[in-house]
């Protein structure tokens, strides 16, 4: 069997789970009102049904102080239990298990009416908590304790206690956050005491054969957080109170050291929970960034855990694990930890689904059916856009020939591949090689298609993507000017000194391309992140050891705006710290002048300097590529997607949903 201890059965307590693949918490947007229940339960459905072992929900708040924003999700009354039947009626229809996570938000509830351990304000909401009395905090901890009896009430198989992440447990566990002098605060072994009555007064209610879970933070990465010491003894408290899993959670959401997205290496925070398992004797849960069948494996074969969550793994491939059993894991749409559709838009309020897979928390409206009609389909371009129409029509039995100029497909996604922690971009070609293989695709590569190529094909879907957009500057075909394809395809390499022309997302990827250095390993990256394995150092956090930058480099726009202010909402800020920490000189508010012999001349604040550089990168936007849907037009039966529609930047998750959704209404 492929994957042996990944996919072996585990027992916790009344409850076997098939497999060892923990689908983790996330918030979608879908939990905050009763009328998107059926959507949520079609989204967990889809998973369970793709062989996830145990599917843990987004957080349900157990009192109205602990919503995550007004009116959001809750497990309060026998009328909210009521309505979550048919979320683990749908679940339990295809064979899966599911446990409810239950919070209090605290100090991060964005609303008003938050309340907290302290009346410290969190910097990621506008609002102050209200500082909660000794008799309100432990009526939080009966609310717990009821909320979890509900859950199980609602059919529930098992329920996890949220006190990772920043949330309310954790702000009562740190003294960051927790500053009183009662019973509950005052000393670690006080601090900890809420917790560890959350899982008793649960217990007492539920009987022991229903699992407890608890979401255990094992780094802070926050002043004045927990230390590894406490963490320990938190830990042997809470078996003892009736835990009977551990997940492992890494970082508060205020924490200034990237903890899940792209460039974290794989498997970064594992030792941690290895070193938790030498602590306590109920199963472990190994997360963040573990994305792959054979990482997964690897970390159960080693004994660092007993099972692993994989959250956004579950969005990209609802059939990851099937996949995986079936022996064809190289079809597992691997999660590239973008963050662009799921976290960004549940940090913008917005229902979150995912880049790579459109269909996540939209399972109920973009459905992918078996066409009536066999049609023929020629798609032009094998970029992110191509590849998704391609797949999606090919996946609903239509004839599909997939057109590409260059050698390969991947379009962009090539380039973005090269960048340092992006080396996941190349699993999303392999995912769409695979699938192209096996639906039966034709692929004729190097091919540049001709209106007189695509006669005869009833449906053309132009995905022709976008050429670098040339600037009109004096010595622009000057010996020391490149292009970004040059330098990122390793065509070329750039010298000593360089200056690159735009700071979109392709001059900040450009930008840690160029200043990376390659030897560095995770230890590195932990190094310089500042993260400490020490066990008496609160939140485990110490000053960053200084990086070594491979190049010097000028990163320059025409805009006055802060370089990087259009990176993503939840991992733009890790960027701009590569940035700066690698002695990236970011000069915003440029007007280039000239290129020649002695450099890069500009003009900044009225000032005229010139940039002594070996070479200058130009990465100042794109061109659509649209020529032969020009020269078709719609009235052939064309269409245009992707970056052959709109060059703004380089947006894979516009493409992406574009080619998907066209391909199901042909």
């Amino acid at each position: 069997m492929p994957y042996p201890h990944l996919l072996a059965p585990l027992t916790i307590g009344g409850l076997r789970l098939r497999n060892r693949v923990v689908m983790g918490s996330m918030h979608t947007g879908l939990e905050d009102f009763a009328w998107n229940l059926p959507k949520l339960a079609a989204f967990y459905a889809e998973r369970a049904a793709g062989g996830v072992g145990l599917i843990i929900t987004g957080g349900f708040a157990v009192n109205r102080r602990g919503w995550l924003k007004p009116l959001a999700g809750e497990m309060r009354t026998r009328l909210d239990a009521e309505r979550h039947r048919q979320i683990t009626a749908a679940v339990h229809a295809e064979g899966g298990a599911i446990a409810l996570q239950v919070i209090h938000a605290g100090r991060y509830g964005y609303s008003p009416f938050n309340a907290g351990a302290s009346d410290r304000k969190s910097p990621i909401t506008p609002f102050r908590p209200k500082r909660l009395s000794s008799k309100a905090i432990d009526r939080t901890a009966d609310d717990f304790a009821r909320s979890i009896a509900l859950a199980k009430k609602a059919g529930y198989d098992a329920v996890e206690v949220m006190g990772s992440e920043g949330y309310f447990i954790n702000q009562m566990l740190a003294a960051r956050t927790n500053d009183r002098t009662d019973q509950w605060g005052g000393s670690a072994e006080r601090r900890m005491r809420f917790p560890v009555e959350v899982v008793r007064r649960a217990r007492a209610l539920v009987g022991d054969e229903f699992p407890i879970i608890y979401r255990i933070s094992l780094l802070d990465l926050v002043e004045d957080g927990q230390t590894w010491t406490e963490i320990a003894a938190l830990a042997t408290a809470l078996e003892a109170a009736g835990v009977s899993v551990f997940n492992t959670g890494i970082g508060w959401h205020e924490a200034r050291v990237p903890t899940i997205i792209t460039p974290v290496p794989q498997g970064a925070w594992v030792p941690w929970t290895a070193r938790l398992k030498e602590v306590v004797s109920v199963p472990v849960c190994a997360s963040n960034r573990i994305n792959t069948p054979e990482l997964a494996e690897q970390i159960l074969a080693d004994g660092d855990a007993d099972l692993v969550s994989m959250a956004r793994p579950l969005l990209a491939d609802p059939d990851f694990v099937n996949k995986a059993a079936e022996d064809r894991a190289a079809e597992i749409n691997t999660c590239i930890a973008c963050n662009q559709a799921c976290l960004d838009h549940a940090f913008r309020n917005k229902t979150a689904s995912c880049l790579l897979n459109p269909r996540a928390c939209n399972e109920t409206t973009l459905l992918i059916t078996p066409t009536r009609h066999r049609r023929s389909v020629a798609v032009v371009g094998a970029g992110p856009a191509g590849l998704s129409a391609a797949v999606t029509a090919a996946e609903r039995g239509l004839d599909v020939t997939l057109f590409e100029a260059a050698a390969s497909i991947g379009g962009q996604f090539r380039y973005a591949a090269a960048i340092p922690g992006k080396e996941d971009f190349r699993e999303t070609i392999r995912y769409y090689t695979a699938r192209l293989a096996r639906l039966g695709v034709e692929i004729r590569l190097s091919t540049t298609a001709t209106a007189a190529d695509l006669a005869g094909f009833d449906d053309v879907v132009v995905a022709s993507g976008v050429r670098p957009r040339e600037l009109d500057l004096p010595g622009i075909d000057h010996p020391k000017v490149l292009r970004y394809p040059e330098v990122l395809s390793g065509s070329v390499t750039p010298g000593a000194r360089v200056a690159v022309i735009g700071a979109g997302g392709i001059g900040v990827d450009v930008s840690h391309f160029l200043t990376h250095d390659p030897s560095e390993t995770t230890d590195d990256w932990l190094a310089h992140w500042g993260v400490s394995r020490d066990d008496d150092v609160p939140g485990g956090l110490v000053a960053k050891a200084p990086r070594k930058a491979a190049r010097e480099v000028f990163l320059l726009q025409r805009k006055t705006t802060p370089i990087g202010a259009g990176l993503g909402k939840t991992s733009g800020w890790a960027h701009r710290a590569v940035l700066k920490d690698s002695g990236v000189t970011q000069l915003s508010g440029v007007r280039y002048q000239r290129i020649d012999d002695e450099g890069l001349h500009i003009t900044v604040d009225g000032q005229a300097q010139v940039l002594d550089v070996d070479h200058v990168v130009i990465c100042a936007g794109q061109e659509s590529v649209r020529g032969l849907y020009d020269e078709l037009g719609a009235d052939r039966g064309a269409h245009l997607i992707g970056g052959a529609e709109l060059a703004a930047e380089l947006d894979a998750k516009r493409a992406i949903d574009a080619g998907t959704r066209l391909a199901a209404r042909l």
